[in-house]
């Protein structure tokens, strides 16, 4: 089967300068600026750890840049989910992963019921 070339989608390839949110910055503030504005409390540490909390209580995010321990694993941001009617998960997010990535995860998270 042949298709013309019109009926095709067109492919859409963005300017690289539009996808500078590909490479990580190592920096939290798309992360901290939705769950603020969500209403969520958020303490940072003298450590320069954030540890942020729904309004609910059921979702924990932390940025820990400076916990050994996280680091030793390999992580910088870690979610903790305690449902309702389920067992708890954890997902954990590496220095690599960038912040607007992780603030697109937790929108999902947040706008499915």
């Amino acid at each position: 089967m042949n298709a013309s070339s019109t009926l095709l989608p067109a492919v859409v390839r963005p300017a690289v300068e539009e996808r500078a949110w590909l490479s990580s910055d190592h920096c939290a503030s798309p992360v901290l600026e939705l769950l603020g504005g969500l209403g969520w409390a958020i303490v940072d540490t003298p450590e320069a750890n954030v540890h942020c909390t729904s309004p609910d209580g059921r979702v924990y995010v932390g940025w820990l840049p400076e916990d050994t321990t996280a680091w030793k694993r390999g992580i910088v941001w870690q979610v903790r989910v305690l449902p309702a009617d389920a067992e708890p998960w954890i997902q954990e997010f590496g220095l690599d992963t960038p912040s607007e990535a992780v603030a697109g995860f937790l929108t999902a998270l947040i706008a499915s019921r």
